[in-house]
């Protein structure tokens, strides 16, 4: 049984995607492997936020919505995955 991850867990799964260069909703939702509407929920709060960075990007049809990882994204990143290093959180929960 594994244990249910967390909103923090679920919103660096999406900041660390766009990281990592996806910038489509539909691949950063697989890629952090949620459903549609938290997915919609997630980006429009990072946005809010100012981690996130909304682009339309304009082409035949509709424009079509991009994200780009801003500064403050890419420190909240740099500080959580330092304090997960400090904090050993694998051997932590492992030792349960």
């Amino acid at each position: 049984m594994s244990l249910r991850r967390s909103k923090l867990n679920i919103t660096l799964s999406v900041l660390t995607s766009v990281r990592d260069g996806l910038d489509k909703p539909t691949r950063i939702m697989y890629a952090s492997n949620q459903s549609w509407k938290p997915t919609q929920r997630i980006l429009a709060s990072l946005v809010g936020q100012g981690l996130l960075r909304e682009i339309l990007v304009s082409g035949s049809g509709r424009p079509r919505v991009r994200y780009e990882i801003t500064e403050k994204g890419l420190n909240v990143l740099d500080y959580f995955s330092g304090a997960e290093a400090l904090l050993d959180v694998e051997n932590f929960i492992s030792s349960d």
